[in-house]
């Protein structure tokens, strides 16, 4: 039986938000749109674009928002248009940062601009990181929450020391706010709170808000109008955006609402995980509500565990699985969404039992 096969068997799925199948995404878009009204957009002109991307600016403390088909395109464009007013290509990024793991060296290939690796890839950024390149920057790009470090986040007195330093040297503040929701509920402060000082913010229309992709940029109207040509001329024009709005405008409040219902149930998780040593986590303590887990097992075996418990409990563990750093270990990102919150307590109990037991190294056959 295949992985897909014995996921769609399970009934108990730990990682995310329930998966919606597309006749179920469609439906429901379209009685929001036949509630709502709404027309489809012609290249971004249209009210249910507009207005959406108004709320957003509104939300965060922007003077304006702009769609954009994804956030890799989003970020860099970003990043590239600070570097070209300064006159300067340099950019200081964080090791782990999404555009140097995950965007295929496209800063580079492209001539976006130079990066720096700056800071501790194991650690959030400190203002004193920032503080001790001797380079003039153009730009600083900052992920909220990092999730190569299992959704840590910077000391709010360290962000706050991070963006006065940019804003005293003239340095463009990016956030890769992907994550940003989540981050409001470990923070404890709104999200225009958390956003206040930075010069542009980039918003994911799909990872906890549930929608079919694409991605908001943030700032001053000069900034994101020059944004908004650049993603044309980068093929980002689509000529419907409607579909993507309206699979995020028709979730985006209920799944902000539920921000801080998740954030409580990843710590009654790491409650749960604490009742077995073999199993660690990163952070120590929850900061979002996404966090790694870290196994004893090479990821051979994490992957044959996961198919037992799947197979014979109806339990699915986690989605993708890592090589750890040292022999025989392995991790995986565990987003907090919809799956574990309506997991009764009981079940998430037994199912970290049940991963902890097959973890136990064998033992020796006696004389």
């Amino acid at each position: 039986m295949s992985d897909t096969e014995l996921l769609a068997r399970c009934t108990t799925i730990l990682p995310g938000h329930r998966a919606r199948r597309p006749a179920e995404m469609f439906s429901a878009m379209a009685a929001w749109c036949e509630a709502n009204g709404v027309s489809h957009d012609v290249y971004g002109d249209g009210a249910v674009v507009q207005d959406f991307e108004r709320k957003l600016a509104e939300l965060l403390g922007f003077e304006a928002a702009v769609f954009c088909i994804s956030g890799t395109m989003t970020q860099v464009t970003a990043l590239r248009l600070a570097t070209m007013e300064r006159g300067n290509a340099l950019v200081a990024l964080h090791p782990t940062s999404h555009i140097f793991v995950h965007e295929r060296s496209n800063y580079q290939l492209l001539g976006h601009f130079d990066a720096l690796q700056v800071g501790d890839r194991h650690r959030p950024w400190t203002a004193d990181d920032i503080m001790a390149v001797p380079d003039r920057l153009s730009a600083v790009g900052l992920e909220i929450p990092m999730r190569e470090i299992g959704g840590q986040l910077s000391d709010w007195d360290e962000l706050a020391a991070i963006k006065a330093h940019c804003k005293a040297r003239g340095i463009h503040l990016h956030m890769d706010g992907a994550r940003l929701w989540e981050a409001a509920a470990g923070y404890g402060r709104p999200a225009a709170e958390i956003a206040a000082g930075f010069d542009s913010v980039y918003v994911s229309l799909y990872k906890g808000i549930g929608g079919l992709g694409g991605a908001m940029l943030l700032g001053s109207k000069e900034f994101v109008a020059r944004a908004s040509e650049w993603f044309k001329r980068q093929g980002g024009n689509v000529i419907h955006r409607s579909p993507y709005v309206v699979a995020a405008a028709m979730q985006f409040d209920a799944r902000l609402a539920s921000m801080p219902a998740l954030f409580r149930r990843t710590q009654f998780l790491y409650e749960v995980l604490r009742d077995h040593p073999l199993i660690k986590v990163n952070p120590a303590a929850p900061q979002a509500n996404m966090l790694h887990v870290h196994l004893p097992v090479s990821r051979e075996r994490a992957l044959e565990i996961r198919r037992k418990l799947a197979a014979e409990h109806g339990i699915w563990i986690f989605n993708r699985i890592n090589h750890g750093a040292l022999p025989d270990s392995s991790f995986f990102e565990l987003y907090v969404g919809d799956n574990l919150l309506e997991t009764p307590d009981g079940r998430v109990r037994e199912a970290a039992a049940l991963l902890a037991a097959e973890l136990m190294p064998a033992q020796a056959p006696i004389g």
